[in-house]
């Protein structure tokens, strides 16, 4: 069976040692950018992973990558490769290709395989592991080896044997907390350690995010975006380690408001114990803030006003202030941020923790206040380009349904469209653009009361943002108004505008029947060309699934005189399909059945939710 196995192995991916054609020379290269043969030391005196080691890792990952047949094969193909391994994991775990591989062994692996990993990688005493954890490679395998301790909860043992072999990967991974609990400080400001550490307090408290590797780089970062995790059931000893090393993190928190990479650690065990331990997570925020508020300022001055202004600190106080509970949000605004809101709004990167405070806030009493502080400072916070502020001010005041007309007038007053009256009608385009009223419309002075018609141009992201918050109001009546006043083709330019679509959309479907069908009378003729837009084709559908029967009737009527020109566009065939064009011409009257029926379940179930 084992000749068998071996000799599948050759036949798919070739994992053995044996040397092919042309393999000598591609190895001799990699052996003179490695520094040489087997066991020669690389930078810093580390032992480096031989060439011939280096090319069998590699085509250990390809073979990963093609699947097993059968969880026999797959075994014993584990078993063979962990063989390889014995006597030199460390070495492997701090190599490129070595560190990949093992990376994607070890899901594969048995909790007793992944625990003999563990203990390879530590050594004799265990005194290695603090090195490959801090290895840029080599953190990553121990990251992945500790993750695999969820799969314990996933299946149930039956035997004292299997109990045992669970018990064997726990004990290794407390094996290893107390190995970072001896070098907390090293640790958390390592940029690699630091993972490891963030790593076990997500496996400790019973909660995984999504690997480190699944990440895109060059996606842009959602601030506001809640990480992906699943829970799982942790062993008892696991509870008390979390107290443990969450103590330790504690007696180390000087480091947190000096150093981003400890910052970082810190901002995950609150996520993690808010997740899982809450009445820890009390303690930890309680702790925190206890020894910010207690550091020396000037007299007079909370010293948390400059851990505020602080690039590594600020995102800490981020943290705390997402996360705390009602009287310590009062006690954070009362004693220490009172009659300094717009100072920091205006700051570059204190502006972002009090974007939180003002979210925080909006479920409480407390953002009366915080709203009559910020309100002072508009203009200057909008001269400084700081427009989370100002869009997450009008988001909470959606949320919390207080103080929208205040918000509404100010924002009037900004854009300098406040006074005469017969300048509300253009608030929708300044709002979009984030420009005042004179430099939009050209006009030389405050004063002017001549507006001439200048195309819908400069929509931007926060503009588009700031506008769909304000939708949430309940008086929408300005922005409906504004919006009813532009022409169809820049009706046609904010429906096939990135951030403007979403405008439309957002102002069109929170209409009423009747403002609904204002605004569609004044977009026929652009059903077409919005059809064949990227864009321009989901706001449709959006609008198509919030209007009744008499305008998708109308809308209907409008593209289906251009049949021929939308079945043969790339995003048209698809609003052709979903509104069901075809039975609109040749059976009008099952159409005109299904339609009814359709709008019937939608009002119903409108009326349930509210």
């Amino acid at each position: 069976m084992l000749a068998k196995t071996e000799d599948r192995m050759s036949q798919k991916g070739g994992v053995t040692k044996r040397r092919h054609t042309g393999e000598d020379e591609e190895e001799g290269g990699e052996k003179k950018r490695r520094g040489g043969a087997k066991g020669e030391q690389g930078d810093g005196g580390r032992k480096l992973l031989d060439a011939l080691s280096v090319g069998y890792f590699r085509r250990v990952g390809e073979r990963l990558g093609e699947g097993f047949a059968d969880s026999e094969e797959k075994e014993m193909f584990v078993e063979n490769v962990l063989t390889e391994v014995k006597g030199k994991a460390a070495v492997v775990a701090m190599d490129r290709t070595g560190s990949f591989t093992l990376q994607r062994l070890l899901p594969l692996c048995r909790p007793d395989q992944v625990a003999e990993v563990l203990a390879e990688l530590g050594g004799e005493s265990g005194s290695e592991l603090k090195a490959v954890s801090c290895d840029q490679c080599g953190g990553h395998v121990v990251e992945s080896a500790v993750r695999q301790i969820s799969k314990l909860s996933q299946t149930a043992a039956t035997t004292e044997e299997e109990e045992e072999v669970g018990g064997v990967l726990e004990a290794r991974v407390l094996s290893l907390c107390h190995v970072v609990r001896d070098s907390i400080a090293e640790f958390i400001q390592h940029v690699h350690g630091s993972h490891v550490v963030r790593t076990l307090l997500h496996v400790l408290s019973g909660c995984l995010g999504p690997l480190r590797t699944e990440t895109r780089p060059g996606a842009k970062n959602n601030r506001n975006a809640v990480p992906q995790m699943t829970d799982f059931e942790v062993p008892t000893s696991f509870w008390y380690e979390m107290k443990n090393l969450t103590d330790t993190l504690i007696d180390n928190v000087n480091l947190s408001v000096t150093d981003s990479v400890a910052s970082a650690v810190f901002q995950t065990m609150l996520t993690v114990s808010h997740r899982k331990r809450p009445k820890l997570c009390k303690q930890l925020l309680k702790r925190i803030m206890g020894y910010l508020t207690s550091r020396s300022a000037a007299p007079g001055v909370s010293p948390l006003l400059v851990f505020l202004k602080d690039q590594a600190s600020s995102h800490l106080v981020e943290m705390i202030i997402q996360l705390s509970h009602k009287a310590l949000l009062r006690d954070l605004y009362k004693n220490h941020l009172k009659g300094h809101l717009v100072d920091l709004a205006l700051h570059s990167i204190a502006n972002f923790p009090i974007q939180r405070l003002t979210a925080a806030s909006a479920k409480h009493t407390m953002f009366l206040k915080l709203f009559d502080e910020l309100i002072q400072g508009v203009e200057a916070i909008l001269a400084a380009g700081h427009m989370g502020v100002i869009v997450q001010l009008a988001e909470s005041c959606a949320e919390s349904g207080e103080k929208q007309e205040d918000m509404i007038q100010c924002l009037l007053r900004a854009f300098h469209c406040a006074e005469p009256g017969t300048r509300h009608v253009s608030c929708l385009p300044l709002f979009m653009s984030l420009i005042t009223y004179e430099v939009y419309y050209h006009s030389e002075t405050a004063e002017g009361n001549i507006q001439t018609e200048v195309p819908l141009t400069s929509i931007c992201y926060h503009g588009s943002r700031l506008v769909q918050s304000l939708a949430k109001f309940k008086e929408r009546s300005l922005l409906l108004s504004s919006l009813r006043t532009q022409t169809p083709a820049d009706l046609l330019t904010l429906a096939s505008d990135p951030a403007g679509s979403h405008v439309l959309q957002a102002l069109i479907t929170t209409s009423s029947d009747k403002g609904r069908g204002k605004i569609l009378k004044r977009l026929e003729g652009q059903f077409v060309p919005m059809a064949c837009s990227r864009l321009g084709s989901r706001v449709l559908e959006a609008i198509w699934n919030s209007a009744s029967v008499t305008h998708r009737h109308n809308m209907a009527q409008e593209l289906v005189s251009c049949e021929s020109r939308l079945r043969s566009d790339q995003f048209a065939r698809h609003v052709w399909a979903k509104f069901a064009l075809s039975h609109y011409i040749h059976r009008r009257g099952h159409w005109q059945e299904i339609q009814s029926g359709e709008s019937k379940k939608r009002k119903l179930f409108s009326d349930i939710l509210e």
